[in-house]
């Protein structure tokens, strides 16, 4: 007796066309004669992606986002001091006294690299969640110190450094599908 093989078309409905990897559907061969010697191959309808195929996550994109925020206001804020600016208050009685210019040149440095790296943390770089960690948590500290020269600018930069620090050091912690 001839054997009998037994395929479904792939769903680009052409027979002679080779369906691809995650369109395939089971083959199922046959022999009438010898009941037992059957063969049964099934290819999945959908590939499962690799851990190295993962998208950005919603955090990620936070957190490049308020970086490249943060970056910018620093710049702005950097470029204010450097003009000497009569935004800010000078004190002579603080421990962490500098020029007015060095605190430009200061934000300015940390904005241009925390927007750089927030870009890197978009773009899904693999130095940028480390790289964005370390310059945010500079950004933090200089911001600190900056407090008696302009509060009500310091103090909210503050609060967007944490969010940005919880955002790129948080773990994601994914379902395993029941398995």
């Amino acid at each position: 007796m001839p054997k009998i093989a037994v395929a479904i078309q792939s769903v680009y409905g052409d027979p002679d066309r080779e369906a691809r990897p995650a369109s395939r559907i089971p083959l199922c061969v046959a022999d009438r004669a010898d009941k037992e010697a059957m063969t049964m191959t099934a290819v999945p309808n959908q590939t499962q992606q690799g851990r190295g195929s993962e998208t950005l996550n919603s955090a990620s994109l936070a957190a490049g986002a308020m970086m490249t925020l943060s970056g910018s206001f620093s710049i702005l804020m950097g470029v204010s001091g450097i003009a000497q600016d009569n935004l800010f208050a000078v004190s002579s009685h603080y421990t962490y006294w500098f020029d007015l210019t060095t605190w430009g040149v200061i934000h300015l440095v940390v904005g241009v690299l925390l927007f750089i790296t927030g870009l890197a943390v978009l773009a899904d770089k693999s130095w940028g969640r480390g790289a964005g960690a370390a310059v945010t948590a500079i950004s933090l500290i200089t911001q600190f110190m900056f407090v008696p020269h302009y509060p009500a600018w310091a103090i909210p930069m503050m609060t967007l450094d944490l969010l940005i620090l919880f955002a790129l050091t948080r773990f994601h912690i994914e379902a395993s599908g029941g398995r």
